[in-house]
């Protein structure tokens, strides 16, 4: 794919372009925001931006993508692609937009590095960032075929129902009374609201209800400020939108969905709000009459955060071969147990497909966990609410073999 002068260069000047990506990335963004300011107040997550998570996304996706052409001349990281992707196509991303990251991408990295950034180095990197943009271009083509098209469809909120204090669900229906796409169960659709200072911001939120429904559900977790941002999304949700209320909602979208061979045993693991593609996997697997041995294993602060709690023992216990383990920080009822999710005496059977959600921390110990178990790394998807920044901390590209969600 990268030929083999370009990747003689990229080799020999990725440390330096590694090494340096991170400010790469900072300046790129605030060269893309000062010539086109409607891209952060309508399109891009104004709180990612503020605590720099998607400057450390996007460096790690550019790193990782450059480190599998130079180990993996012959393929492409289709995990990664893929994640990307479809985060693209529920953003509504078209092939115009990647000239306009190019040309602010290249001016910071020309900037940073300074005479170092030598006409065969230009060259080299260029073909880099083409041979991705011209693959995600392609991807985001089928998906957009597949969907019916990009843009948004108006969606009224029928019930609103609150789940915990910090978490309600949105069940909504289609103004225009036409047909409901159905989803396959673990994908999101994006979200559009105009909030009061005027700028429309874009969110993503697993689809928490069976697929089959004519209805689109949403489980939304108010987002409070601290170490990050709060939530201007989540907020509006909880505080503005009530029954009756217009929301834009993309088709939907997400990679990280049940797959593999119908009898092979599952673990669903979630932490927080990451139930809630489990919960529609769940809705999926009872639907389908699945019969395999599944194993749902859930970590939350205390019962009374845990949202969709009800549904998931509803749903596993339709199910003829299921277990639940529920651990609380704190408050844990009896047959719970206390602590953090820990897999020590939950049968992990061979063959195990795991499906993981929730925060990165949670994640990497249930996923090392498992493959001390014996889950083979290719058997174990996760999902990240948020950027994926698994790519930005230690660890060089997604878990060999996994499928990678990510918004």
């Amino acid at each position: 794919m990268l030929s083999e002068q370009s990747a003689a260069t990229v080799r020999a000047t990725l440390p330096a372009v590694g090494a340096a990506i991170g400010e790469i990335t900072e300046r790129f963004y605030a060269r893309l925001f000062t010539a086109h300011p409607d891209l952060l107040r309508n399109l891009f997550n104004r709180g990612n931006q503020a605590s720099g998570a998607q400057q450390q996304a996007l460096a790690g996706s550019i790193a990782a993508f450059a480190t599998h052409l130079l180990a993996h001349p012959d393929s492409r990281p289709d995990a990664l692609l893929s994640r990307i992707a479809h985060k693209h196509a529920s953003l509504g991303v078209a092939p115009e937009q990647y000239p306009v990251v190019h040309e602010h991408l290249f001016a910071a990295i020309a900037e940073v590095l300074g005479e170092a950034v030598t006409p065969e180095v230009a060259a080299a990197w260029d073909e880099v960032y083409w041979l991705m943009a011209n693959a995600l271009i392609a991807v985001e083509k089928r998906l957009y075929e597949e969907s019916g098209g990009r843009g948004t469809r108006r969606w009224e909120v029928v019930e609103r129902v609150p789940e915990t204090a910090d978490v309600v669900t949105l069940r909504l229906r289609p103004v225009d009374g036409g047909p409901v796409r159905d989803f396959r169960a673990g994908q999101y659709v994006s979200v559009g609201v105009t909030l009061p200072d005027g700028a429309r911001q874009i969110r993503q939120y697993s689809l928490s209800g069976a697929p089959g429904s004519t209805l689109r559900q949403i489980s939304v977790k108010r987002v409070h400020g601290g170490t990050a941002p709060e939530g201007e999304v989540s907020n509006h949700l909880h505080a503005r939108v009530r029954e009756g209320d217009v929301l834009e909602l993309s088709e939907p979208y997400g990679d990280l969905v049940l797959d593999g061979p119908a009898g092979a045993p599952l673990l669903l693991a979630s932490a927080g709000i990451g139930v809630t593609p489990m919960v529609a996997m769940l809705a999926a697997l009872a639907a389908d009459g699945h019969r395999a041995p599944v194993t749902v294993v859930h970590g939350d602060r205390s019962p009374a955060d845990h949202a969709l709690r009800t549904a998931q023992e509803t749903y596993a216990a339709k199910l003829p071969d299921a277990s639940v383990h529920f651990f609380y920080e704190r408050d844990a009822e009896p047959g719970a147990r206390t602590g953090l999710v820990d897999l020590t005496g939950i049968e992990v059977r061979p063959g195990t497909r795991a499906y993981l959600c929730g925060p990165l921390p949670f994640m990497r110990a249930v996923r090392a966990q498992l493959i001390e178990r014996g889950v083979a790394p290719a058997d174990i998807h996760y999902e990240v609410f948020g950027p994926d920044l698994w790519l930005a901390q230690g660890q060089p590209c997604p878990p060999e073999g996994t499928t990678a969600g990510s918004r």
